[in-house]
Parts: C-alpha cells; structure tokens; sequence
C-alpha cells in the first residue's frame, strides 16, 4: 500500500486547475495506486489526485457498484433530471451538505495505458463523477451549495480543530469519510 497524506481546505492546489496527464508511464500507475489505496484509507467513494498533492487530472472512485480511475476525464450532462442529496468531501472533514447535481453524465476520459474510456453514469457515480471532475477543476463542493448551507458549512470549517490549527495535510487514516462512517452503523 502507498498511502498518502490528504490536503485540506486552505491548501492552494486545491483551488488550482490540474494538469492533462501526457505520459502514460509508471509513475501514472503509481498515483492511480496510490490514490486508490489512500481513498479507501480514508473512506472515501472517490479521490482526485490534487486531494495527495498532485496536479495531474486524474481521479479513482468505488462506489459500491462501481470502481476504477478515469484520466483527463470529461462529462457531458445526460437529460435534465437532477439529484439532491448528502455531499462531503476528504479534503473538507466533518462537512456534509446536500448538494444538486445532475442525475446522470456520460463520462469519458482514458485508462493508465491512455486507452479511451466512456461509461453512463448515474446517482452515486454521476455525483462522484462530478465532484472529482471538480476538484480538477479547482472546484470544491461548497461551491455548489446554496448561500445558506454554504455559511453553515463555512462556520462548520472555521470551528473544525484543524481549521483553527491551521493544518492542510492529515494522515489518511485521521479523516474517515463515508465508507467509515458505514463501517461505525
């Protein structure tokens, strides 16, 4: 296993737009590996290499049904039916808010040998799809909220142990996202 530290909010390469990944090599394996393997480490259904440091657009997810790693992916919007529920991200602990998003996207990208990949994604994956996209973006899902629960998450932040320390990097094992919270029911 090759986990990684997880960066927080306030670290800038959470906000910055990652780079096209150009080289399908080993070290591309490796960061596949190691995000995976820092995801489920942190509980997390999904992670985009910007959350271990990285700016290379490149996220992992497992869903439950549905896991693997899309590189240099993109979306499209797939109907106008949409999705409100519960979001949280690794990089943000302790905040959870209901965000909407669309109900399915056809997401396209490549694999570690950069052979081209494209799957229809609903629910869980759509939104999963979504949000990493986002963080390779720059993006974070507090962002996406109203102004009212996007107050509410910020005062939540502000108050957060790590926030007031002034820490942007935690151990994976120290940030328990929702596969861990399934786990402790």
């Amino acid at each position: 296993m090759t986990i990684q530290p997880v960066r927080l909010f306030g670290d800038p390469i959470l906000r910055a737009r990652a780079a096209e990944v150009e080289t399908f090599d080993r070290e591309v394996r490796q960061l596949v590996t190691d995000l995976t393997d820092t995801m489920y480490e942190s509980g997390g259904v999904g992670m985009a290499a910007p959350q271990i440091g990285v700016g290379l657009r490149v996220f992992v997810y497992d869903t439950g049904d549905a896991k693997g790693h899309l590189i240099n992916p993109v979306f499209e919007v797939e109907g106008a039916e949409t999705q409100t529920g519960p979001e949280g991200c690794l990089s943000i602990p302790g905040v959870r808010h209901d965000v909407t998003r669309p109900m399915t996207v056809v997401a396209r990208g490549v694999d570690v040998d950069g052979k081209p990949v494209e799957f229809r994604a609903e629910g869980l994956l759509a939104r999963c799809v979504q949000h990493e996209t986002d963080h390779l973006d720059g993006v974070l899902f507090l962002q996406r909220l109203d102004t009212d629960s996007r107050k509410a998450a910020m005062r939540t932040i502000r108050e957060s142990g790590w926030f007031t320390q002034g820490i942007t990097v935690l151990a994976a094992s120290e940030i328990g996202g929702s596969r861990s919270r399934e786990r402790s029911r």
